[in-house]
């Protein structure tokens, strides 16, 4: 059984730092594993992602450049280390693991099967 569980949210102003983390078990072949958040009233958005194998990482544009995601295989841990923080990365941030790419996109949430509950993350102006 696969799970996951995040941590590391916060309040922060602009221009702050944060840094997520996602504790993994329950698995042992490679995968891609991405983060997600999901802000009030908007659908939820891939940020970015990571094949667990090679360690190809992936970014969605708003944030490229500001956050980073990396891997500890050894403790079986995900982060996304999040710098230069905005109002509108206001979000709850998921963890999640996939089954395999929805029409290879890293990015879309139906890709995804295992998720952590969540850790919320607000930015004040």
């Amino acid at each position: 059984q696969v799970q996951l569980a995040e941590s590391g949210g916060g309040s922060v102003q602009a221009g702050g730092s944060l840094r997520l983390s996602c504790a993994a078990s329950g698995y042992t072949y490679s995968s891609y594993m991405g983060w997600f958040r999901q802000a009030p009233g908007k659908e939820r958005e891939g940020v970015a992602a990571i094949y667990t194998g090679r360690g190809d990482t992936y970014y969605a544009d708003s944030v490229k450049g500001r956050f980073t995601i990396s891997q500890d295989a050894a403790k079986n841990t995900l982060y996304l280390q999040m710098n230069s923080l905005k109002p509108e990365d206001t979000a709850m941030y998921y963890c999640a693991r996939s089954h395999g790419l929805y029409g290879g996109r890293w990015y879309s949430s139906r890709g995804y099967s295992y998720w952590g509950q969540g850790t919320q993350v607000t930015v004040s102006s």
